[in-house]
């Protein structure tokens, strides 16, 4: 079994206690240093051969930001931190997961869990895809299994699973739920390369849907939940290719 080598990087010793316990019980994860200086961890992260850290927040000397932007993607982290209130800036640096503490193991082995199969599939030696029909993706597959988005007064958290198609308008975005509209100030190519390509596709200049949540297809319109939503020109072959080859 490939093994994960880990550091823990809080300054908080008993958040280190924690975070080594809960390594101890997960077979793929190896931990070689708990450290509560930052500028240690990230001298380790630099020299190379870590594959995974558990990188906290508010840190003196080094925030957990700054050790991100520093390091420069040397290696999958997982951000650890009880203020929710950085996790949309911790997306923009491509964090793998984000644990507000106090961290459940449930959460904690899901977020493992998810490195450990993106980093095996990175290592695995290319073959020819062989199209399977409907796939059913899970979040440990996935690229994550939410986002954070910025709206008007506070950052809110939206599960992948809820969404069914996203409008672009020209100042902000339109991401449209089971339950609800959230607008957000962003645009639709960050959107587009946030979300898994496993999940969602663009179809149209202002339109990125669920693959999952079409109900119908027929000509170049999409029907999701009653909306019909066009497919654009420039869209029109990827999205008849991944409906051809079952791979949605």
């Amino acid at each position: 079994m490939m093994k994960l080598k880990c550091i823990a990087v809080d300054d908080e010793p008993l958040a280190l206690d924690i975070i080594e316990d809960y390594i101890s019980k997960v077979p793929f994860l190896e931990l070689v240093k708990r450290t509560e200086n930052a500028i240690e961890g990230l001298q380790l992260v630099q020299a190379g051969g870590i594959d995974l850290v558990f990188l906290d927040i508010q840190m003196p000397d080094l925030t957990g930001i700054q050790f991100l932007k520093i390091a420069n993607n040397k290696a999958s982290y997982i951000l650890t931190t009880a203020y929710s209130q950085y996790a949309l800036e911790s997306y923009d640096l491509n964090v793998s997961d984000y644990l507000l503490k106090p961290i459940a193991f449930d959460r904690f082995y899901k977020a493992v869990e998810k490195v450990h199969n993106q980093q095996k599939n990175n290592s695995e030696p290319a073959v020819v895809a062989v199209p399977v029909p409907a796939p059913v993706v899970t979040p440990s597959q996935a690229v994550q299994d939410f986002i954070f988005v910025k709206t008007e007064h506070k950052i809110q958290k939206i599960e992948l699973d809820d969404i069914l198609y996203i409008e672009g308008l020209k100042d902000y975005i339109s991401i449209f739920t089971k339950t609800e509209r959230v607008i957000t100030l962003q645009n639709m190519k960050r959107m587009e390369e946030t979300l898994p390509s496993s999940q969602f596709i663009r179809v149209h200049k202002s339109y990125i849907i669920a693959l999952d949540k079409i109900e119908s297809i027929e000509r170049s319109r999409i029907t999701i939940c009653g909306k019909i939503i066009p497919i654009g020109d420039t869209y029109r072959d990827e999205f008849f290719k991944r409906i051809e080859n079952n791979n949605i």
